[in-house]
This record gives structure tokens, sequence and C-alpha cells, in this order.
């Protein structure tokens, strides 16, 4: 009973981490990765449907991302969703493919980026803590119902700190790496 509470615990706590690193890959560092273009949605026919299911993606250059759409037609909804979506990038096209250049990130955006990455971290250790709090209610009630005993109770949420404790270090090791990774110039 109590290894299922902590195998639940762990396991939202990798989806929590799973989420981190996905909002990271969508945050802009000065570098071209087929990753700016996940939330983008092309209109397919009148179906939003995800830039990567209608059109090749590639990064020929370290700041370019070029996209070779499957069907032609698709050229202009694609340069409109572009234009639509919160990546602030204008695309060009040569009629066959669209071509994204990603300019020099200034310092000053640098620097947000910065605080959005601290801001995205604090988020996902609040979401940890979360799940910690909801693990040891669980261990809680456990323990009032004597389904435990008060040492059992005692053991587990101190094993439930130990991975919060391993998570929250993990946060911070990819926080770090997203921070180096958009100062780097």
């Amino acid at each position: 009973m109590i290894k299922d509470v902590l195998n639940s615990g762990e396991q939202r706590m990798k989806k929590a981490i799973e989420a981190l690193k996905r909002e990271y890959s969508i945050l802009r560092a000065g570098r071209a990765t087929p990753a700016l273009l996940d939330r983008v949605m092309v209109d397919y026919y009148g179906t939003p449907t995800p830039i990567n299911q209608v059109a090749n993606i590639s990064v020929p250059e370290p700041r370019m991302l070029v996209i070779a759409p499957w069907e032609k037609s698709m050229l202009h909804e694609i340069e409109k969703a572009i234009m639509k979506s919160e990546i602030e990038l204008s695309p060009n096209s040569d009629g066959s493919v669209v071509r994204l250049a990603i300019p020099q990130l200034t310092e000053e955006r640098r620097i947000d980026l910065v605080k959005t990455v601290n801001k995205k971290a604090e988020e996902a250790k609040v979401g940890l803590r979360n799940i910690r709090r909801d693990a040891n209610d669980d261990i809680k009630k456990m323990e009032k119902s004597k389904d435990i005993t008060e040492d059992e109770a005692k053991k587990a949420q101190d094993d439930m700190q130990k991975l919060i404790d391993k998570y929250v270090d993990e946060v911070n090791k990819i926080k770090t790496s997203k921070e180096k990774e958009i100062m780097e110039v």
C-alpha cells in the first residue's frame, strides 16, 4: 500500500519533469531546433494539425529552419500558421519550402528568457511539492485508519522527501543547463 503511494508519486514527478522539458524545448535560445514549431498548428483541410504532420522540418544551419511541406498547396497555410503563432519569426517562402531565420538574441531578450526559465522551474517545484503533499496526506490517512503503524508512516514520509529532493535537484540541473544555453553568445 505504501509502495503504491510512493510509486504513484514518483510517476507523477517524472511526468512533471517531462512537462518542464517540453516547456523548455519551445523556448527560443537563439538556436534552430524543430521543437520551436511544436505548438504551431496548421489548418489542414479544416483541421488544426501540428506542423510536423504536414511537412518535413530540417536544420541545415545552426540558425535556420527549413520546412518542406508534403503537399505544395500547404505552403501558404504553413506561412499563415507561423505568422499567427507566438514564436515571433517571419517565414520566407521560395515557392517550394519555407525558411525561418533564427536571429541572434539580444542581451535584454536573454535576460527575459532566463526569467521565464526560472519561473517555469519554480512552477515545476511547486508541482512536485503538491505531489508530495498529496502522498503524505494518503500516508496519514492510512496511519489514521490503522492500515500502517506510526513508524511505517514516518519512514514512508521520509522516502517521499528523498524522492522530492531527487526530482528538485533534477529540475535545478535542467534549469541551469537551459540558462547556459540561452546565455551563450
